[in-house]
């Protein structure tokens, strides 16, 4: 583990200050003036964030932990995560050569300190309560292998109904649970905080982040642009601590909500195409006169930053330069480790042909936004790539079952020679153990050694 899980406790304690939320906000495009009335209104409505703030003062609300088992889950953690490989590859100048297998390894790369905060938060809850019905309301991060162990220490993944509705039938007195690294939506909050349960919060302090970004948003009368997926956990629950919002996808979905900005169009189109990604009663005719940015924290930064720039300069034509930080607002909510894993990968990328590498391997949770975009990095330059979840996704056939950039899960032949060497690149999603990238390194080291056997028979 790159923290001690002391470490990463006490790191996430001296941030939530604010409601778990990181400070010292950094602006990377234009950071409006808009101003608050500083008038006392007696009877104001309380912001979903200020409920938050109050459901977090319950002394049944955890997010530090429990000393008392502290000890043993760190040393659990190291030992079931650990990679002598990985520790190899990091004392060699991120370079080993092994069984015909030259291996690079990205500078950046896998567990991030708020991915091991919240399984720390986890194994601890479910140790300290090992004598409670605990349960989980959603995965706790994109990996399968955590997720499984977390099920073997009996944590029960509350049921999915469908349509964005789960079942919370089964959550009794004095029952115990977690909310996972991507967050809780405020209903779900709001649930718990009515229930006579204990709550052991384990939400990444970037994505409390983006929440206090959103109410930022809603007190100056913006309407909050993200950028998103809007079936994504995390997205799911930022958009209910907004009051307007409208999410984009990708580059395309930004300029069609930014033309319209400009030219108008066809609304009931627009509404159609955004339905499931706008808030209820939805206008762009009035609710797009004022925004603010926010995003996904592990979409591709890149991205983010051309769409704040589209915004930037739609507000421009159609209200002119003087008035643009009037009308628009954006800080820079992307996490850093997604940003340095991004910058990692695409610096093997750069120096692909110089290394001569054969491919790039990105280990990580199919589901996993942060993995997808570390997987887009090398196919948008040309370098052949492939993302699996698990190391058996690599048969002992040299075939290799992975996820492609669309989504599609397909199976075909893996390394093109075996009897040559092979120099290859890899890397690993946040929410990846270095066990992860150890196992699937082996499944390769294997190959090449069953060729060799095969060659001397």
């Amino acid at each position: 583990m790159k923290f001690s899980t002391s470490s990463l406790i006490a790191l996430a304690a001296v941030s939530v200050a604010n409601g778990f939320v990181i400070n010292n906000q950094k602006t990377f495009g234009v950071v409006s003036p808009l101003s608050m009335s500083t008038e006392v209104v007696e009877d104001r409505k309380p912001s979903k964030k200020e409920k938050r703030l109050q459901f977090m003062k319950d002394d049944r609300f955890y997010r530090k932990g429990f000393k008392d088992v502290r000890d043993d889950v760190e040393n659990e953690m190291q030992e079931r995560f650990k990679s002598d490989i990985v520790d190899e590859l990091k004392g060699s100048q991120y370079v080993i050569e092994k069984d015909g297998v030259k291996v690079h390894l990205a500078k950046d790369f896998g567990f991030c300190w708020g991915v091991e905060r919240s399984i720390a938060l986890a194994y601890e809850a479910a140790s300290h309560f090992s004598d409670r019905t605990i349960h989980i309301t959603n995965e706790l991060i994109h990996n399968p292998e955590v997720n499984d162990s977390l099920t073997k220490k009996n944590v029960q993944l509350i049921e999915k109904l469908g349509e964005g509705k789960k079942d919370f039938s089964k959550i009794g007195e004095n029952d115990v649970v977690i909310l996972p690294a991507f967050g809780a939506s405020f209903e779900e909050m709001e649930l718990m905080n009515s229930k006579n349960v204990e709550v052991v919060d384990t939400t990444c302090p970037w994505v409390s982040k983006v929440w206090n970004t959103v109410d930022t948003h809603q007190k100056k009368g913006l309407t909050s642009i993200i950028h998103g997926k809007y079936a994504h956990e995390e997205t799911v629950a930022t958009i209910s601590f907004c009051e307007d919002y409208i999410i984009v996808k990708n580059m395309k979905e930004a300029d069609m909500v930014t033309d319209y900005i400009v030219n108008g169009g066809d609304k009931e189109a627009l509404l159609k195409y955004f339905k499931n990604a706008i808030s209820e009663g939805f206008d762009p005719d009035t609710m797009l006169n004022k925004v603010g940015l926010a995003n996904q924290t592990t979409m591709y930064k890149k991205e983010t930053r051309a769409i704040g720039q589209a915004f930037q300069k739609a507000m421009m034509k159609k209200f002119g330069p003087t008035e643009v930080n009037q009308h628009y607002m954006e800080f820079d909510t992307i996490c850093d480790a997604t940003q340095e894993r991004q910058d990692a990968v695409s610096e093997l990328v750069e120096n692909s042909k110089e290394l001569d590498l054969d491919f790039i391997l990105v280990v990580g949770g199919w589901d996993s936004s942060n993995t997808a975009h570390l997987l887009e990095i090398p196919l948008l330059g040309g370098v052949r790539a492939f993302h699996i979840n698990r190391s058996d996704c690599i048969g002992a056939d040299n075939t290799i079952t992975h996820r492609t950039m669309s989504g599609e899960i397909v199976t075909e032949p893996f390394i093109l020679d075996l009897d040559k060497d092979v120099i290859m690149g890899v890397t690993s999603g946040a929410s990846t153990p270095d066990s992860a990238v150890q196992d699937s390194l082996g499944s390769i080291f294997m190959l090449k050694n069953l060729q060799k056997e095969k060659k001397e028979e």
